[in-house]
């Protein structure tokens, strides 16, 4: 990465942004910081919030069956400050990038193990031409995502999950991956150096995307001899337009998103490409997306470009199972949790296109959409509708997991941890 602009030093930067006197000495930036690249800090908005020593910082309401240590970062700090949120219309997010104050990098060789990584400021990387990551796509991508309290406080949803969904893309992508607590750590480390950037309660969530690619060269057809592990983040709004109102998809039955034995079981870049094609047509006639079929029967529920699918029958709910061409989705794995919890009783298993278009309610779930309900499916040119407004099950299920993912309600399933 290179900046041309005038050095900066951090120390500077940091009491004019953030107006605190903290000492913040385990941030290491191994280039000058640009006074170009500022984003205009004059809140309307200001949040009080209490430093704690570390061993009071970062624990869930209860014990975690990971071992996660206190971030050596801003989170040790004792001392009490003013958090001062970004200058933007937090009214009005959508989900589109907004350009954040830093980003996390840390590499690691073919065969090697990562080490210890570093924030840096926000902005463009640089590749080799022959990178495998470009050549091959040699890639993985996660999502997650960190909500303000209204404490002021942050919390990070079920990171663990990420990281270990992670580890499992990287062996079938042949690459290396960090550790549950590289992971875990390096997301609390970017997630505070960008804390102003965490919408208000209800206004939305921060969201954050690690990037793992094979950034070595490599011309003939083999790993890459280096690898990236990179993570930057964004205040989000609703993914889709509609918000919390229901959508409308069409389900594609030409084109297909994953094959038995490809990679549709792991967030590999390729298989976002994919559905581009497909996603683009059912935009530009009005739909909101895609819901894409099997490829050998063409008739069993596989996933939306970018989210899982969930039928509703009376008090069932069914699921495509993950049988290696659907993605195990960690909002999809929380929803079924929390629907076991409210007394539904769960299916996972094949779900036929006929069962959809008998369904009393339809909805999607994904990090990106958290509960999306289905306000319409249409197959063949015949358009099913799943009635008025938000059905009951996806508003129930919404609510409840939202809640506990912004620390409104007691996080008795111990899925968030919290950034003082």
């Amino acid at each position: 990465m290179r900046c041309t602009c005038a050095s900066t030093s951090f120390s500077s930067f940091w009491y004019r942004e953030m107006e605190t006197s903290a000492v913040l000495t385990s941030f290491r930036l191994s280039f000058p910081i640009c006074p170009s690249l500022h984003h205009s800090s004059s809140p309307s908005l200001k949040l009080q919030k209490q430093f704690l020593p570390p061993s009071h910082n970062h624990v869930p309401h209860h014990p975690s069956p990971l071992t996660l240590t206190p971030t050596p970062s801003l989170s040790n700090a004792s001392y009490s400050q003013t958090v001062e949120l970004a200058d933007i219309e937090w009214d009005n997010l959508g989900f589109g990038l907004q350009p954040t104050d830093y980003m996390y990098i840390m590499k690691c060789p073919h065969g090697g193990t990562f080490s210890k990584g570093e924030l840096k400021r926000f902005g463009n990387i640089e590749l080799n031409p022959s990178a495998g990551v470009l050549n091959y796509g040699q890639g993985l991508f996660e999502g997650l995502k960190a909500y303000r309290k209204e404490d002021g406080n942050i919390l990070l949803f079920r990171p663990e999950e990420n990281a270990l969904r992670l580890q499992m893309g990287a062996e079938r992508m042949c690459m290396p991956s960090p550790t549950v607590d590289q992971f875990v750590e390096s997301i609390k480390d970017t997630v505070l150096a960008n804390k102003r950037w965490v919408p208000p309660t209800g206004k939305g969530s921060l969201y954050i995307r690690p990037l793992l690619m094979g950034s070595g060269p490599v011309l003939g057809l083999a790993p890459a001899p280096e690898y990236t592990f990179l993570i930057y983040v964004s205040p989000v709004g609703n993914y889709f337009k509609e918000g919390l109102a229901p959508i409308n998809l069409i389900i594609e039955n030409e084109l297909h998103r994953a094959t038995p034995g490809g990679t549709g079981s792991v967030k590999t870049i390729g298989n976002y490409a994919a559905v581009l094609k497909a996603q683009s047509v059912a935009k530009a006639k009005g739909y909101s997306d895609v819901l894409y079929l099997d490829c050998v029967h063409k008739k069993y529920l596989e996933e939306v470009s970018s989210c899982n699918i969930f039928v509703v029958k009376g008090n069932n709910i069914s699921t495509p199972a993950i049988k290696g061409t659907i993605l195990p989705g960690i909002t999809r794995k929380s929803i079924i949790d929390v629907a076991r919890s409210q007394g539904f009783q769960v299916e996972e298993r094949l779900v036929s296109v006929d069962e959809l278009l008998d369904a009393d309610e339809v909805f999607c779930t994904g990090t990106a959409v958290v509960v999306s309900p289905v306000g319409s499916v249409t197959y063949l040119g015949n358009r099913v509708s799943y009635g008025e407004g938000i059905g009951a099950v996806s508003q129930q299920l919404y609510s409840v997991l939202t809640r506990l993912q912004m620390g409104i309600t007691e996080d008795v399933m111990n899925w968030t941890v919290e950034l003082r």
